[in-house]
């Protein structure tokens, strides 16, 4: 296998495959060895060859930033409205039914790693593949965010909120 030259051109799979083939060709490892230490990891006969070819090429980091959604349904209090907001049971619920406030906590869905907390006041809505999504800016920040319009879940969104958004749009 031909080893990887860039960041463009190396794709999971391919260090998934090189670091298989790595763990077979001792010749081959010991050159990645050489090659990861060269770029400051610490590494030693262990090291499985997946991990080896992401620390040769300094992309150990990026493989532990999560980008796939965590379901987490937790009943909350509204920092907006001051309601008891109750978990979405089919689906995990982001936003108070209610008047369709949220809160910054998240990158991905459901990790709780953003560090603003400030409330996502709702602007609009717009269309999607699977309903309308409100579209949200953060009080704080200003940063966009995007989430699903509940509507069939034991506590739907309110109808009258999502419609008065829907008239928001130009």
């Amino acid at each position: 296998m031909k080893a990887p030259t860039g960041r463009a051109g190396t794709s999971r799979g391919d260090i998934k495959a090189l670091g298989a083939t790595l763990d077979n060709d001792p010749a081959l490892r010991a050159a990645w060895v050489v090659k990861a230490r060269a770029a400051g990891a610490e590494v030693d006969d262990e090291t499985p060859g997946k991990k080896l070819v992401r620390l040769a090429l300094g992309r150990a980091l990026d493989a532990q930033i999560r980008t796939n959604p965590i379901a987490r349904d937790e009943a909350f209090r509204c920092q907006h409205c001051d309601r008891d907001v109750p978990v979405g049971g089919r689906r995990p619920r982001d936003h108070c039914p209610w008047c369709l406030h949220s809160l910054h906590v998240d990158i991905v869905p459901g990790d709780r790693a953003a560090g603003c907390g400030g409330l996502l006041v709702p602007s609009g809505v717009e269309p999607s593949a699977k309903g309308l999504d409100i579209l949200y800016r953060c009080d704080r920040c200003g940063a966009a965010r995007k989430n699903r319009v509940l509507d069939d879940l034991t506590v739907p969104d309110d109808p009258a909120a999502v419609r008065g958004l829907v008239a928001r749009v130009p």
